[in-house]
């Protein structure tokens, strides 16, 4: 066998990358770690970290501002900008010193490299440093390069000042007004987040709705509670050009409306990292969308894996965790494994909260599924009532007989953790049967879960089958009509 510096080199120090360094030198290999940033990547910097800091701070200026609502008479909200930002930013350190330093990592035998790394051949990588070029070779390698902000080449961005998700958090005004380009997750939890802070928000996207890969009619009541925030949308609009004139930035449609804002916003999606790496001397397949993989992670190169952003496959900080766990099982532990796209769940964390799991309604149609749709409104459970909460509804799409679920959507509190609950029993097969008969505790949230079971039982019942008991057991009752999918039990 050839010599080489190293058994693995992980190149990227995001979710990816440290998951898959850490389970290799927890394994007894001889592990490099490349960053040419800050350890922990998109989500610790630019990312959820941030962001989901961001929301709360809003969230608690919501709550104040509805005290009254409570029973609790509480004084007007003041908005210290500058303080927000900068507990934002006190956090994100506080996650780093937890869980990304690279003092950790070179605790458990890790060597961190600072700096940028490009193959020069399948097993040699030329290092830059801010002191020195050096190469190293290595027996096996995961790619983990994550992926940046889009920018859309709309005319005048060139010159016209611009945030994304890399910048957002690094604001020390608040601007009074804000103009957000994309409706997915990231302009849609912004949005919130400042107009709950008192900026003046406009959302514009191409298309004719928000979240779109979600549920329709929960992106749609999700809208409704934002609007009523104050939120202002400009769906099926597109961006012809923007210009700045005397600090005031102004954004034109095709419409010949045009948006003036005091910042700009693109949340517009995100690119692959692939350039520099010298992807073509490793002989590793790829293109625009990200590096080619199989479902073990493994590039066109038997012993290069790839994981997380740079793959095109999903950007979420849990699927590259997850596929950091394929690909380690697989090239270092040598234990077959897949990645799992069957169970995928994602959440916007905006207030409330929207969750998807497996397929949409309209997948499973285009694929000619048989299943009933069984919804549980948030208005009917009681912990909700309680929280003042009760904006929301669970959707399970699942089999008639054996309640097998095949995708879920939630909108409402704490639906992040209840579709975790959803892929738990996905993946492990457990149906809506067992889901209605496992006790919960009341009231809770969690119960919503089995609620929403329950109506599948509900649906079974017939007339016929409760003659036929009442005939055995000469039973009295009134016999129940046909059952209603519109009816909650």
């Amino acid at each position: 066998m050839a010599s080489y510096d190293f058994d693995l080199i992980v190149i990227g120090g995001g979710a990816g990358g440290l998951v898959t360094a850490g389970i290799a030198a927890n394994a007894g290999v001889k592990t490099m770690l490349i960053e040419r940033d800050r350890l922990g990547g998109d989500c610790t910097w630019t990312g959820c970290i941030p962001s989901k800091s961001l929301l709360h701070s809003a969230e608690v200026a919501q709550t104040v501002r509805t005290a009254g609502l409570f029973g609790i008479n509480a004084e007007e909200v003041s908005i210290d900008f500058g303080a927000v930002m900068e507990r934002v930013r006190r956090i994100r350190e506080e996650v780093y010193g937890d869980a990304d330093d690279p003092a950790i990592y070179e605790g458990f035998g890790i060597e961190v490299v600072d700096g940028s790394a490009r193959f020069a051949d399948p097993h040699s990588l030329v290092i830059e440093t801010a002191d020195e070029t050096r190469r190293v070779t290595g027996r096996l390698f995961v790619i983990a390069t994550g992926a940046r902000a889009t920018v859309p080449p709309i005319p005048g961005l060139d010159v016209v000042p611009f945030l994304t998700n890399e910048t957002l958090f690094e604001l020390e005004e608040q601007p009074q007004r804000l103009v957000i380009i994309g409706g997915g997750p990231i302009g849609i939890e912004m949005a919130q987040a400042f107009t709950r802070l008192g900026t003046e928000v406009t959302v514009v996207d191409m298309l004719g709705r928000i979240l779109t890969k979600d549920d329709a009619d929960h992106a749609e009541m999700l809208k409704e509670v934002l609007e009523s925030e104050g939120v202002r949308f400009v769906l099926g609009a597109s961006v012809n050009r923007v210009d700045e004139d005397n600090a005031e930035i102004a954004v034109h449609l095709a419409s010949r409306d045009v948006l003036n804002t005091d910042a700009l916003l693109l949340a517009t999606g995100r690119q692959v990292n692939v350039e520099g790496l010298g992807l073509e001397e490793a002989g590793v397949a790829f293109t625009e969308l990200g590096i080619t993989v199989n479902e073990k992670c493994r590039t066109s190169r038997r012993h290069i894996y790839a994981v997380g952003d740079c793959t095109g496959e999903y950007q979420l900080t849990h699927m590259s965790e997850h596929m950091a766990k394929v690909a380690a099982s697989n090239a270092v532990l040598k234990v077959p494994m897949k990645i799992d796209r069957k169970h995928v769940p994602w959440v916007t964390f905006t207030s409330p909260e929207i969750g998807q799991l497996g397929k949409t309604e309209p997948q499973l149609r285009d694929e000619g599924a048989k299943f009933e749709v069984y919804r549980f409104p948030y208005t009917k459970v009681d912990r909700a009532t309680t929280d003042g909460k009760t904006t929301g509804q669970i959707k399970v799409f699942a089999t008639k007989w054996r309640g097998k679920i095949l995708g879920v959507s939630i909108l409402g509190e704490r639906a992040g953790e209840l579709i975790s609950l959803y892929a738990v029993a996905m993946r492990n097969g457990v149906s809506l049967k067992a889901l209605a008969d496992t006790i919960h505790p009341y009231p809770s949230y969690g119960l919503a879960a089995r609620r929403a079971a329950d109506q599948w039982y509900a649906r079974l019942q017939s007339p016929w089958a409760i003659r036929l008991l009442q005939r055995v057991f000469r039973y009295r009752g009134q016999v129940p009509p046909e059952p209603d999918p519109e009816r909650i039990m």
